[in-house]
């Protein structure tokens, strides 16, 4: 087979450690979209993130659809309610196949401790492992919270018993600091010089690693760019680089 040399070559896929670091925000209330975007990027990212547009729209299919794909599926729904309201919602979202989902660390450390408890329970239930708990301190929308909030929210992450923490970059490591274990996951991920969309505390891949971040959240930076290949091709060069400096 002969290549055609006016057609230019697709970006090379990312290291697999890089790969393994990005996780890809599928906002839009179309499965069908949605699953086109995963096939086309999927050589650039290991996990999918179903947040609450798609599955406000779509439910548990939207889960399923990408689990049977060969995604982990990362579940943004940020529960935040009363502890048993919570601790039973997890027990159904646990059961569903997702490796992981987040809940509200504003809800306290009981809220989150039910939390993490329905989510194992529904998980059981159906043999499968349980989805890391992720606690949502304070949204990269947000830049004025006073600064005695993220330690606290971090402090009921702990009590709750969470895997891991979503913050924005700048707040990775004072978060590190107090739960050095947990996997710390930053959303907001932007090239410098790019559009922040209604992200107060975006940051570059490079920014967020050098800080600490475990996992990296990629939406419109990507799904929104005219070319959605080269972006992610972009994105994943910058944190292999970033990782190979740091070795």
């Amino acid at each position: 087979m002969t290549t055609d040399p006016t057609i230019p070559a697709p970006p090379a896929p990312p290291e697999v450690g890089a790969r393994e670091r990005l996780a890809l925000a599928l906002d839009t209330d179309d499965l069908v979209e949605a699953l086109r975007m995963a096939d086309q990027l999927e050589p650039y990212f290991a996990i999918a993130k179903v947040g609450l547009e798609l599955f406000s729209a779509e439910g548990p299919e939207a889960v399923s659809a990408l689990a049977e794909r060969g995604w982990r599926v990362f579940l943004d729904v940020k529960l935040h309610d009363i502890p048993n309201t919570v601790n039973k919602a997890a027990r159904v979202l646990g059961a569903l196949g997702t490796s992981y989902l987040t809940l509200h660390a504003q809800g306290g450390g009981a809220m989150l401790r039910a939390g993490v408890e329905g989510l194992r329970e529904g998980a059981m239930r159906a043999g499968l492992d349980p989805p890391l708990a992720l606690a949502v301190t304070i949204l990269t929308s947000d830049d004025g919270a006073p600064p005695h909030v993220l330690s606290k929210r971090i402090a009921a992450a702990i009590e709750g018993g969470c895997g891991g923490f979503v913050s924005a970059a700048s707040d990775v490591r004072e978060a590190k600091e107090l739960a050095p274990r947990m996997l710390a996951v930053v959303p907001g991920i932007r090239h410098e010089g790019t559009d922040a969309h209604d992200q107060a505390r975006a940051a570059t891949p490079q920014e967020a690693l050098a800080a600490g971040a475990d996992l990296l959240v990629i939406g419109r930076a990507v799904t929104a760019a005219p070319d959605r290949v080269e972006a992610a091709a972009r994105m994943a060069a910058a944190v292999a680089g970033s990782d190979s400096r740091s070795s």
